[in-house]
Order: structure tokens, then C-alpha cells, then sequence
């Protein structure tokens, strides 16, 4: 059996020092299993609830109400369920909470839980993650059996809400498709890490890192920031456009004031139709493939503009936009809005209401982007799921902290232990 005798939550740190929750499950057959939940800096408004306690200690950001909410309220409706009925579970979560973004106990408390529930379930099946998690997928969902090793996208340059810099966007990525293997692929991403730390330095210029572990310099201009990356692709030999492509995540919500798109960097105040225009202006002159939250989250019209522009040449991402959550999605779909989805499972708070809407996404044929938060931790649930549903793309940060570099390493132990059985995804964007 594995029926769960015991939920604990406790108080941990992420990766930039704050609080989180941390949860274990045990089951009746001996085994137990811990998550840790993360936490976001640049969230969209329609994200479900992370509960905080507010107050003095930890500077209001403790979150103890949530794990009390998991050892009292959730531990009473988990004890004797199956660790393996992760939907069952989780609709039991959800109804006990009675709020669509998780209000009243937290979705920070609720992910805790399921995650833990998830990671159990799978030791209970005496099954890695990753094949649990596809075994849920597809039998919920009806979803044809496959694993993939998806293509990374590794943010090299930090900025916005990531980083005390000049720049606007937020994300500079480089994703490495051309590689043969998922091996291959960290192999050239920290060799241009490694050159772009080389040529920041020959020029001055900061190699601190932001929360995502990419280098967060003040440069002149967001095409600045693209020009050092490519110099660096080239640096190692490697061809921009054919090797390497790059990925961008505007973040635009975070600069977007009173209507307008505010590059304060760039000392320019655009419309939508003015911010479409330059986001057209890049994608035409570098090998840039995949652009996240080109628009403010609430900017549809914009969002409409931006995918009859570009989503027929490139992937159009919609975090912000979309949250994690299948109401949401479907708006997207409904309006045509986007091409692609980041799955983030703190926006939604479950692994059941996740696996939902990357299903949603496939059915649409919109890509899934499966996704970490800026404020990590060691866990690597995500790598797991993301091989389990083949959602064929991962974006966790820089080649670079643990926080970022454990979701990588578990990536590089299931393609080991794979070994030719499992495919890297790169044939998505080939």
C-alpha cells in the first residue's frame, strides 16, 4: 500500500535567502519524500495566492501560516489516502481550500503538499519521477507514451526584476539546438557562459549574476546585451542561428505604465503598436526564436498584434499572460492569442491543475515551456515532469547555482540512465 500516515511542513530558505515551505509525506509502506516550493519575483496578477505572514520577522515574507495550514488542515484530509491517486488527492486539496487562486490556505501550502504527494507516490510505484508522472499524464489524459529531453533555455544576461541593472528585458537566453544530446547542449551552454564572462570582464563590465545566475552588467541598450552573447556563441566556435538560437523574456508587465511600454533604459516610451514594432525590429535582425510576455499581461489587443506579427515565424510565450491555468489558456486559445505556454506549478498550486493545462496547451498545439521561479530551490521536481510529459523545452536559469544547476543535473542523470531509449527534443525548433 501507500496510503500517506504523516504530513510535516517546515519553514526553509530559497535561493535568495527568503522563506519558503518545505513538505514531507510518509506512507504506510516506510517511504517518505520532501518538497520545496519557489517563489517569484516578477508574478503575474492572476496568480494563485502565496500565503505570507506579513509582520516584522523575515521582512514580512515568514510562512509559517502555511505550514500550519499543511500540518493541521491538510495533514487531517491527507492521512490514509493513497499517495498514488495524485488527482484524487489534489481535488481534495483544492476542495478544502474553496477558492479558485488557493486564498484561504495558500498556494504555496497546497503545492507544498502535492509535490511531496507526487514524489511519494512515484517511490511507492518504485518508479523514477519522471515515469510516474507520465504514467498520471497518460492515463488521465489519454496522451500518447513518450519522454523527451527537452532543449534548455539558459538565461545568460539578467535584467528587469532580476537584476539591480539598466536593462529592460529580463531574460536573455540562449538555447542550444543543435546539440546531439541533452549533455552536449550544458556542454556548449557553459562554454558561452563561460566566453560572455570573459568578454564582459576584457570590457569592465560586471560579472555579478542576477537571481537566475545570468551576469547582470549595465549596458547601453537591450540589442547591447544580444551583440555580447553573440560574440560569445562565436567566441566558442559555435554558429548563432544554426547551433545556438536565442529566446527572450520581456517581462513586459513590469514596464508597462499608464499604456505605454517604458524602456527607461533605451529613454523610450512606446504604444503597443510602437513595442510590437521593435520586438519586430529584433526578431529581424538576430536569431532570436522564442519571445516570453512580449506583452503586459492585460495588453490583449497588444497580445493579438504581437501573434499576427511574429507566431509564424517564432514561439510566442505567455506567462504572465496565461499563469498556469486552463480558464486562462482557453481565453488564449479563444482570441488566438500566443503559440506557447510557461508552466509554472506555484502559479496554479497543484501538480493535477499543471499537468492540466500542459495537456490543454498539446490539444491546441501551443508548446509548453516548463518553468522555475527566481526565488529556487535544490528541489528538481520540474525536470522530472517536464521528461515525463515531453514538454520538450525547460528554462531554469543560467548554468550556474545550485539552485539552478540541480535541475540540469537531474536532466543529465535521466538522459544517463536512459541512455539511446529517450530523445533530445531539438527537433522542435530544427
Amino acid at each position: 500500500m501507500a496510503n500517506i500516515t504523516s504530513v510535516k511542513a517546515i519553514q526553509i530558505l530559497d535561493s535568495r535567502g527568503l522563506p519558503t515551505v518545505s513538505c514531507r509525506v510518509e506512507t504506510d509502506d516506510g517511504l517518505s519524500a520532501i518538497s520545496k516550493v519557489p517563489s517569484g519575483a516578477s508574478t503575474g496578477e492572476r496568480e494563485a495566492l502565496e500565503l505570507r505572514d506579513g509582520g516584522n520577522e523575515y521582512l514580512g515574507k515568514g510562512v509559517l501560516k502555511a505550514v500550519k495550514n499543511i500540518n493541521t488542515k491538510l495533514a487531517d484530509v491527507l492521512i490514509g489516502m493513497d499517495a498514488r491517486n495524485q488527482f484524487e488527492i489534489d481535488q481534495a486539496l483544492i476542495d478544502l481550500d474553496g477558492t479558485p487562486a488557493k486564498k484561504n490556505l495558500g498556494a504555496n501550502a497546497i503545492l507544498a503538499a502535492s509535490i511531496a504527494t507526487l514524489r511519494s507516490g512515484a517511490k511507492s510505484a518504485k518508479l523514477p519521477l519522471y515515469e510516474h508522472v507520465n504514467n498520471l499524464y497518460c492515463s488521465e489524459f489519454k496522451a500518447n507514451k513518450q519522454l523527451s529531453l527537452p532543449v534548455p533555455m539558459l538565461n545568460i544576461i539578467n535584467g528587469g526584476e532580476h537584476a539591480n541593472n539598466n536593462i529592460d528585458i529580463q531574460e536573455f537566453m540562449v538555447m542550444p539546438i543543435g546539440a546531439g544530446s541533452f549533455n552536449e547542449c550544458m556542454q556548449w551552454a557553459i562554454e558561452i557562459y563561460g566566453a560572455l564572462k570573459s568578454l564582459l570582464a576584457s570590457k569592465g563590465l560586471s560579472t555579478a549574476v542576477g537571481d537566475e545566475g545570468g551576469f547582470a552588467p549595465d549596458l547601453k541598450s537591450n540589442q547591447e546585451a544580444i551583440e555580447l552573447i553573440l560574440k560569445s556563441i562565436e567566441d566558442c566556435g559555435l554558429e548563432a542561428g544554426k547551433d545556438i538560437v536565442l529566446a527572450l523574456d520581456c517581462a513586459a508587465s513590469e514596464f508597462f505604465t499608464d499604456g505605454k511600454y517604458v524602456l527607461k533604459g533605451e529613454n523610450k516610451s512606446l504604444d503597443s503598436n510602437g513595442f510590437v514594432d521593435y520586438l519586430k525590429s529584433l526578431v529581424s535582425s538576430y536569431p532570436i526564436r522564442s519571445i516570453e510576455d512580449g506583452m503586459d499581461e492585460n495588453d490583449f489587443d497588444g497580445w493579438s498584434m504581437l501573434t499576427n506579427e511574429l507566431a509564424n515565424s517564432i514561439q510566442i510565450v505567455g506567462d504572465d499572460l496565461f499563469v498556469t491555468n486552463v480558464k486562462d489558456l482557453q481565453h488564449g486559445i479563444d482570441k488566438s492569442l500566443a503559440n506557447s505556454i510557461l508552466i509554472k506549478l506555484n502559479q496554479i498550486g497543484t501538480v493535477s491543475e499543471t499537468l492540466g493545462a500542459i495537456n490543454l496547451a498539446s490539444q491546441n498545439n501551443y508548446s509548453a515551456v516548463i518553468s522555475h521561479r527566481s526565488g529556487e530551490t535544490e528541489d528538481n521536481t520540474i525536470a522530472d515532469i517536464c521528461v515525463g510529459v515531453s514538454a520538450g523545452q525547460i528554462k531554469t536559469g543560467a548554468p550556474c547555482r545550485s539552485d539552478r544547476t540541480s535541475k540540469y543535473n537531474r536532466l543529465l542523470w535521466i538522459e544517463s540512465d536512459l541512455g539511446n531509449s529517450v530523445s533530445y527534443a531539438n527537433e522542435l525548433f530544427l
